[in-house]
């Protein structure tokens, strides 16, 4: 155990709507900068979630994903030193690809960003950067809204990269508890909000 902690606000092992394949997802806690319309404002704030140790999160996204490794949250470049440890601790035990989603935008993170968060950037192969703008919001593949880009950072292989740039769709499951989750990127605006409303109060919800 390293002692060093991320803060996650969720997970999921088998995420196939937030990347090429079947992806272990790491949804991160914390974001400053609360975007009008975010589809997880739960995950905003810094003091929620829970801490969880790196190497032993490490291990557990080794041991079970499937394709590679999606960061989301939250903003995952506010808890760069622990996500770039994550990644490296992951990869001495799998090469496993990795994408993650930003409301930087990659040029701010090469030119503005700290040591760290260059740091994470460099060993990142998919990069989907800008925030998320209800006003530009479209049906397209991995994010919300046109402004949002997709980035090929790496040469790696990456299965399933390549196809049409429409919606992924969602991915919708029953927990062992009866409650619905849903995970990947509403193709349509207010999707959250229907949803919620159409299946009652405080469903159990996973965007990215």
């Amino acid at each position: 155990m390293t002692g060093e902690a991320l803060r996650v606000a969720d997970l999921h092992r088998d995420c196939r709507v937030l990347g090429p394949g079947s992806r272990f997802a790491v949804w991160v806690q914390g974001c400053p900068l609360s975007c009008p319309g975010c589809i997880s404002p739960q995950w905003i704030p810094f003091d929620g979630g829970r801490a969880m140790d790196v190497d032993a999160l490490a291990e557990e996204i080794a041991d079970t994903a499937v394709d590679g490794l999606t960061i989301s949250g939250g903003e995952p470049f506010a808890q760069a030193p622990a996500l770039a440890r994550l990644v490296t601790a992951v990869r001495e035990r799998r090469d496993l690809s990795v994408l993650c989603y930003s409301g930087y935008r990659l040029s701010w993170l090469r030119e503005r960003g700290d040591a760290a968060q260059r740091t994470l950037l460099s060993q990142l192969d998919v990069l989907i950067d800008g925030p998320y703008s209800a006003r530009l919001h479209a049906d397209l593949r991995w994010r919300g809204s046109s402004n949002q880009r997709v980035h090929r950072l790496s040469s790696r292989d990456l299965p399933g990269f390549d196809g049409p740039d429409v919606s992924a769709g969602l991915q919708l499951e029953v927990t062992a508890d009866g409650d619905v989750q849903w995970l990947g990127v509403p193709p349509m605006p207010g999707f959250r909000q229907e949803f919620e409303r159409r299946l009652g109060p405080r469903p159990e919800v996973s965007p990215p």
